[in-house]
């Protein structure tokens, strides 16, 4: 009897104790909203970190950085890949956790253990990587993590009706029933920068914002943006290497270069040249001088070339070019017109159903992709961390990828019953030691997790290690997006060096400036379909973005 007295007792003091808890907490949650909500003046500092530093193994990532917002205002944050920017912030949202330094909130300091603290104090933050659950719908995944106000069911109706009144109010073309794996990239960010609005971000962190986008697409982001600033909010739209929106878009920009913050520059007070070299720390050749080409054999040639989508709708319609030794034929047009088809069926990763291919003369297709290269054919593709390399494996590993069972980086053991093939580590790591010091890798170690190296590094990476085999053609999808300007000019240096030695190289790419810089001739895909060939020499930009479009037809068709 007086067990069960004293364990009602216990029972209703926990309770109790659990009641008071939560009213505190209910009590934090609505005093921190009211914190978040209150209305700042066009111009206010809002958001201020104070020497902010944070270590990992090997790296100083971020050395005492200061760095500020104002409300209604774009902020940029550049640096070189590796500088240290997605460190910074995805510490302002909560993802790491700072060594020394704090953040403050209109003078107040917090403490941001989380997204879900960064979320309640008004902070967004948009990935270059979308968090998207492809097979659900737009409201579906604005919502998702959120608690319904009819639950435990879903209020999708009350959901899509706010979804609307924000797309209307930034300009957004967005329908909230659509489901993702049925948008565009540029549409998917949107809903990206819906689902920080629609939580209540203020301050919205834009990871890369442009790196994946169509020109289209980037001008109507730009657009956006200048009315979600008017509307006072904070945004930065860290731009690594697209300085033109920068110029065109931020306010003030903050430049960080090896962790430090080296510049602190109204926009209208600089340019880009100048912006270039404080990023790197010296002069930047935003053009590589074109050499005359030295043209010879034919070494790859497509034919009447057909490959299916994924989705098996057809994706090559009998495209036909071919390319000499010593020559970059460029392949110009918008995002999803067959450009990555077309890579993967001449590399042997996607079937062809109609037309050949031929490397030397030699009938290559559908052909494996080993047998493409046995025959000296590499690829840079255009996702370098989902197929370009094992981003669980080690630099040293990915390094020798395509070439693992070939001398000098295995030898033979003979035993009385067996053969087997041994990887030889000292010439894997001689091997590996060269390419970081030649591409300028920036490691602490050939043996840590490839998934540690920044995305400039990575590209280089894999360059490094296509190059290292002394290819007759590479296949260069998109060898430069993303990247810093430092990094592009590396690239687009190592890929003119290849070319004046002989090699054909395909260069794949988006950036009309890039294609008509480097390119022999530049051949024009829309709709799966060569449009025309012309001599980079006699081509114009005009005219090809007419090309891109559809909306013309010009030159070789073909040869």
């Amino acid at each position: 009897m007086r067990q069960s007295i004293v364990g009602k007792i216990k029972h209703s003091t926990e309770r109790f104790g659990r009641t008071l808890n939560q009213a505190r907490v209910s009590q934090k949650e609505k005093s921190t909203r009211n914190f978040r909500l209150r209305k700042a003046k066009l111009g206010e500092v809002v958001l201020e970190m104070r020497g902010i530093t944070k270590r990992f193994p090997g790296v100083l990532a971020n050395d005492h950085i200061d760095f500020d917002i104002k409300t209604g205002e774009v902020h940029a944050l550049l640096g070189e890949n590796g500088a240290g920017k997605t460190t910074l912030m995805n510490i302002l949202y909560g993802l790491y956790q700072p060594d020394e330094g704090e953040i403050r909130i209109r003078g107040k300091r917090v403490t941001i253990t989380s997204p879900k603290d960064a979320i309640d104090l008004g902070i967004g933050m948009v990935h270059q990587h979308f968090m998207l659950v492809d097979p659900m719908t737009v409201a579906e995944n604005v919502v998702l993590g959120l608690k319904s106000s009819r639950e435990p069911f879903l209020d999708i109706d009350r959901a899509e009706k706010r979804i609307t009144e924000l797309s209307k109010k930034y300009g957004f073309k967005v329908d909230p029933s659509a489901k993702i794996e049925q948008l565009s990239v540029g549409e998917r960010q949107r809903v990206e920068i819906i689902k920080a609005l629609y939580r209540g971000a203020q301050v919205l962190i834009l990871d890369e914002p442009t790196a994946v986008l169509t020109p289209p697409e980037v001008k109507e982001l730009m657009t956006i943006i200048r009315r979600m600033a008017k509307e006072g909010l904070a945004v930065i739209p860290f731009i690594t290497h697209k300085l033109p929106e920068v110029m065109a878009i931020s306010d003030r920009v903050t430049i960080l270069r090896r962790g430090k913050v080296v510049a602190r520059i109204e926009t209208k007070r600089t340019n880009k040249r100048d912006l270039a070299k404080k990023m790197v720390g010296r002069e930047v050749l935003f053009r590589v001088k074109r050499g005359r080409a030295k043209m010879g054999r034919v070494v790859l040639e497509v034919k009447n070339l057909e490959a299916l989508s994924d989705r098996d709708l057809p994706a090559l319609k009998k495209v036909s070019f071919s390319i000499r030794e010593g020559e970059i034929l460029g392949i110009a047009g918008v995002s999803g017109n067959g450009q990555r088809e077309l890579a993967e069926a001449i590399t042997g990763l996607r079937r062809v159903t109609g037309g050949r291919v031929y490397v030397l003369g030699g009938d290559m297709t559908n052909k494996s992709p080993s047998e493409f290269i046995d025959q000296r054919i590499r690829y840079i593709p255009e996702d370098r961390m989902k197929r370009g390399l094992l981003m669980d494996f080690s630099i040293a590993e990915n390094a020798i990828l395509k070439a693992h069972s070939q001398p000098p980086f295995v030898y033979r053991w003979f035993l009385p019953f067996d053969k087997k093939w041994f990887l030889d580590e000292r010439k894997i790591g001689e091997h590996t030691e060269k390419l970081i010091q030649e591409y300028g890798i920036v490691t602490p170690s050939k043996d840590i997790p490839t998934r540690n190296l920044s995305g400039g590094n990575l590209q280089r990476l894999i360059l490094a290690r296509e190059l290292s085999q002394n290819p007759k053609v590479l296949i260069a999808n998109q060898p430069t997006r993303g990247l810093d300007v430092g990094a592009t000019e590396f690239i687009r240096k190592k890929l003119m060096e290849q070319k004046e030695k002989g090699m054909a190289i395909l260069l794949i790419s988006e950036d009309l400036d890039e294609i008509m810089s480097m390119s022999d001739r530049i051949a024009v895909m829309y709709e799966g379909k060569i449009v025309g060939i012309v001599p980079a020499d006699k081509a114009k930009v005009k005219e090809i973005g007419l090309m891109m479009a559809g909306a013309k037809q010009e030159g070789e068709r073909g040869h």
